[in-house]
């Protein structure tokens, strides 16, 4: 009998979790996974997998993997394609790559975002590698995931390092979550271990989400739930109480903070278009009072009024955001609304306290595939690239299309797109279709192969996006290659992945096929560096090595396929800026927390993102005449046994959570419909078929869809599976021009 052998490797997707996994291996054949479950003093936080983590064999070694290369023979988007050889798939990679450059240029070349694999040696970043080589491409900027609150928290803060690793919630006296479900969505590997031993040590936690979330149920916290896209009217509502009650650091609002007040204007701006003047009513006649807030959100005045008070007096306290609240229509708001918050009450750069905004904490530099500078030098935010599909040629700074290099605080430059995007690279990404907004209007794009001449998709089965290929490439797992992970958040360890078992069928790494690419067009040179995808590994660690000295040998590290960063001081962010401000100032053109922003005030768009932290009714959201048609507002969430689209094809976690639409009682009886039902849920962009979920654990007037369910449409075009993005807008936020999805309105009819 064969032995059995215990082979080290890591999580590698989209999640923040990065778990150890231990592959039992016989005879080339995974038996089980399993994972830590113990920290140890030195390293207190166990890199434990979740249900998601314990089944990625099962996952990715099905029976629906790609196996072969293809060749679309349908429609784009039908799905019909027909087995071919990898060097007729290089031959018409190649015939179409050269074609498209020389009729169209760089621009018209286009890597699209994914996340099916989070890692050092991933495709898109090959790609672009490449394509660098060859005159460019058109870039991207920002997130699917992040993009509001990132550029929120940089222009008013000058940078989003604004978190503190999560052992010093421990000496807080109060945390309140926003819109942050570390439960469901492995936000990292250290925040719900903490907040645990928060929750058992007396600190108070309260959640505020329009469904009360896994990680409420689990910390046994306070739910407060509020409307989608209403999370800066709850922060103005509170802002109001604890100016009000005179509660507000004023002695940390003079010092640190710039547009808090008229006395503390930048020059040249109309002094009455401060926070103080905004939140009392004078600017606008309308004082922002709780019973102003409640019309809102939804939360009683009482309950706003308490928190605010609460939030005001509990020192030090802290607020966490999480990505939820910011993927609204003005997320950028939300986002600013908490930092208002944070800065109101001195809760900046003390311990216990939180700056709130991004909360990124890096400690410890990371490993990444060496990307070359772009010729073209031209990006888009990754939001619009359907625009820049349908109508690219022309579009300008005023659609966000910037240099490659341009800061968050740089002038706008003249910049103009000379092409529409021709070819797309979607690699490793269901994004093309399935994540991205209003997916009846993407796909409909994309089936006019006159707009996008070519798409070639590397993916391990046959999901949304991979329909809508020209060329289909079948690629490897995690378990079938090596690579090397890191964490979203906090920067505590590295991961190895070990290759487990030889790539199945005629599966290829993104790495080979783009090499042979580079070869056909006579840059493999310029493009391996003579390097193949071993040598590469090695390569960017030891070059890590070299400003990471604790870091041991390459071959141990890949050997225990875990690195755990010896324990040190976690710094507070902004200790130093709060403390002595004039010699270490906040970087920002003022030096100054700039709660109102100059850069905001100097656009074009300051009509629609003021220029301070303020709610702006948005389209879709709870004011919207719509609402008359479509009276519930439709939110999204991450489910517990997906990340994003990954496991959607695994049938044994699809019971363990099944997708259902969640929806109030008392909006289930206004609608006749009973727990179980099958229900319609519509709006003007598409039809969702799935069955109801009545559930007192979603706000009234809300209904919710966990996002990442696989485009399954009928005859009818009508989804059957619940995908939510049939049902989401594409239209961008003002600022960022970041994912605006959570701002939905829909009907529901029981069928």
């Amino acid at each position: 009998m064969s032995e059995t052998k215990i082979i080290p490797t890591t999580g590698r997707n989209n999640c923040g979790g990065r778990c150890i996994i231990y592959a039992h291996v016989c005879d080339g054949v995974i038996e089980k996974l399993s994972t830590e479950t113990k920290g140890t003093p030195e390293h207190p936080v166990p890199l434990c997998a979740c249900a998601k983590g314990l089944n990625y064999h099962k996952t990715f070694l099905g029976e629906d993997r790609l196996r072969w290369p293809m060749k679309r023979v349908g429609e784009r988007g039908e799905g019909k394609f027909a087995r071919i050889s990898w060097e007729e798939a290089l031959d018409i990679l190649t015939s179409e790559y050269i074609r498209i450059r020389n009729t169209y240029g760089p621009g018209s070349r286009y890597v699209n975002d994914g996340c099916g694999i989070s890692a050092v040696m991933r495709g898109d970043r090959v790609m672009q590698r490449l394509l660098a080589l060859d005159g460019g491409y058109l870039g991207c900027y920002n997130s699917y995931s992040s993009a509001c609150i990132r550029n929120a928290t940089d222009i008013t803060y000058g940078t989003s390092e604004t978190g503190t690793h999560p052992s010093d919630w421990l000496n807080s006296h109060l945390i309140i979550l926003w819109g942050h479900n570390p439960a469901e969505t492995k936000f990292d590997s250290s925040t719900m271990f903490y907040l645990k031993k928060a929750k058992a040590a007396g600190i108070p936690i309260i959640v505020i989400d329009p469904r009360k979330n896994d990680t409420a149920v689990a910390l046994n916290a306070q739910w407060i739930p509020i409307r989608p896209a209403t999370d800066s009217a709850l922060a103005d509502a509170m802002a109001y109480v604890i100016i009000k009650e005179g509660l507000q650091d004023q002695e940390f609002l003079d010092k640190c903070c710039l547009g808090f007040d008229a006395a503390h204007m930048p020059e040249g701006a109309d002094p009455s278009l401060n926070c103080l003047s905004y939140l009392m009513g004078e600017t606008d006649s309308i004082p922002k009072t709780p019973e102003w807030g409640e019309k809102i959100t939804g939360i009683p005045a009482d309950t706003i009024r308490e928190l605010a008070i609460r939030y005001a007096t509990t020192k030090p306290a802290a607020i966490i955001q999480g990505y939820g609240a910011q993927r609204n229509a003005y997320g950028e708001q939300s986002a600013r609304g908490a930092i208002l918050l944070a800065c109101l009450t001195g809760n900046v750069g003390n311990s216990g306290g939180s700056a709130a905004g991004a909360g990124d904490c890096s400690t410890h530099e990371l490993p990444g595939f060496p990307v070359l500078d772009n010729p073209y030098n031209r990006a888009l935010p990754v939001f619009l690239w359907t625009d820049a599909v349908d109508h690219g040629k022309g579009m300008n700074e005023y659609d966000g299309i910037r240099t490659c290099d341009q800061g968050i605080f740089d002038d706008p430059k003249d910049i103009t797109l000379n092409s529409n995007i021709k070819m797309i690279f979607n690699l490793a990404s269901n994004t093309l279709v399935n994540q991205h907004g209003d997916i009846n209007r993407t796909a409909k794009l994309l089936k006019d192969t006159s707009k996008c001449e070519f798409i070639v998709c590397s993916d391990l089965f046959m999901t949304a996006s991979a329909k809508f290929a020209d060329l289909l490439l079948p690629g490897v797992s995690m378990f079938e290659e090596e690579n090397i992970t890191k964490p979203w958040k906090f920067t505590e360890f590295l991961g190895f992945n070990n290759k487990v078992i030889e790539p199945l069928y005629e599966c290829k790494t993104e790495y080979e096929w783009i090499r042979e690419l580079a070869k056909r067009i006579d840059l493999e040179e310029e493009f391996t560096e003579g390097r193949d995808y071993s040598q590469w590994m090695r390569y960017i660690y030891d070059d890590l090595r070299t400003r990471e000295p604790e870091l041991p040998e390459y071959d141990e590290f890949r050997e225990k396929g875990i690195y755990k960063f010896e324990e040190g001081h976690y710094p507070i962010s902004f200790e130093k800026e709060v403390k002595d401000p004039e010699h270490h100032p906040f970087p920002t053109p003022s030096g100054k927390i700039e709660l109102f922003s100059t850069k905001l005030w100097k656009t074009p768009m300051k009509d629609f993102m003021p220029p301070i932290p303020r709610y702006v009714a948005p389209l879709e959201g709870p004011e919207d005449p719509l609402t008359k048609r479509f009276p519930l507002q439709l939110s999204g969430w991450h489910s517990k046994c997906r990340t994003h689209t990954v496991h959607d094809n695994n049938l044994g976690l699809r019971r363990l959570d099944p997708q259902k639409l969640w929806i109030h009682p008392e909006d289930a009886a206004a609608r006749n419909i009973n727990d179980g039902d099958m229900v319609l849920v519509y709006n003007d962009r598409g039809q969702v078929k799935i069955p109801a979920k009545i559930t007192d654990r979603v706000a009234k007037g809300v209904a919710t869809l966990s996002q990442g369910t696989w485009y399954t449409p009928d005859e009818n075009g009508v989804d059957t599976r619940g995908s939510i993005n049939v049902l989401t807008s594409q239209r961008p936020t003002p600022f960022a021009r970041g994912n605006g999805q959570h701002t939905n309105l829909v009907e529901v009819k029981k069928l």
